[in-house]
């Protein structure tokens, strides 16, 4: 399986876009919650693993296992997301995505159990 091309993975995806990407039960993907370990205490999407932004670049091999695969980025409300999205682009993850609005954009639109915060 070849790694897409930039230009065919959308660099932000909606709380929709992402929930439909991580339902697909025949495409392996990771949920990358980038927030600080309290954040991820206060309000988490079941399954995501917490890599904060902070530590990216010291745990990047972590995600090699995942270069070529869906990568779902998410923090509070897409900003940091979004910094850490283009970070991994630029280093040939190209099929990583940031979720727009973040997990408070989660909770208003796919799951009303996650905490607001």
């Amino acid at each position: 399986m070849s790694a897409p091309r930039p230009d065919e993975v959308p660099l932000e995806i909606s709380p929709p876009e992402a929930a439909a990407i991580l339902a697909a039960p025949t495409e392996p993907w990771l949920l990358l919650d980038c927030r600080t370990p309290e954040e991820h205490a206060t309000a988490r999407i079941e399954g995501a693993m917490l890599l904060p932004m902070q530590e990216i670049a010291a745990r990047v091999g972590e995600l090699e296992a995942w270069r070529g695969r869906t990568i779902v980025v998410h923090c509070h409300h897409g900003v940091r997301s979004l910094r850490v999205t283009q970070w991994l682009r630029e280093r040939g993850f190209a099929s990583a995505t940031s979720l727009r609005g973040g997990i408070n954009a989660w909770s208003a639109e796919v799951d009303p159990t996650v905490p607001v915060y």
